[in-house]
């Protein structure tokens, strides 16, 4: 049973990555019609007993569109003409993608704008006031 470690906190067995190879688009003369050199590789994230509950739903958001409805995290590799380095460039990906979920986000803190740059915004607005009032055309009084 290999794992492989994420980070200090996480590891995913092994087991829990599926890979199917595939036949990859492009060029390549009558090999590509041949060899199956493309990688599809699998990660069920829904059902992963290797993620924390806030990783799993951090990893959900950055997947975007490459997780099945059925919660199954699909990369694809197809930029090399081995099978092996189309392997471990889908690897890659996936371990980038499962230590970016894992990293918590920063909480914002609110913060107060500065007094000057409040008074700026102030200032700004009455000039603008001002120019517009300018522009009006004056009350016609001869209408009387």
């Amino acid at each position: 049973m290999a794992v492989i470690s994420i980070n200090d906190h996480l590891a995913i067995n092994l087991d829990e990555i599926e890979e199917t190879f595939i036949r990859a688009s492009g060029p390549g003369g009558q090999n590509v019609n041949k060899v199956s050199s493309a990688v599809q590789l699998r990660f069920d994230v829904l059902n992963s007993p290797s993620l924390p509950e806030d990783v799993r739903q951090r990893l959900i958001l950055l997947a975007g569109r490459r997780l099945t409805n059925a919660g199954v995290l699909v990369i694809e590799s197809n930029r090399y003409r081995t099978q092996e380095q189309n392997r471990q460039d889908a690897l890659n990906r996936l371990l980038a993608l499962i230590r970016n979920a894992a990293q918590k986000p920063k909480t914002r803190r609110k913060t107060r704008p500065p007094a000057a740059s409040r008074q700026r915004r102030l200032q700004e607005k009455r000039l603008r006031s001002q120019r517009k009032n300018l522009r009006r055309s004056a009350p016609n009084l001869e209408d009387d």
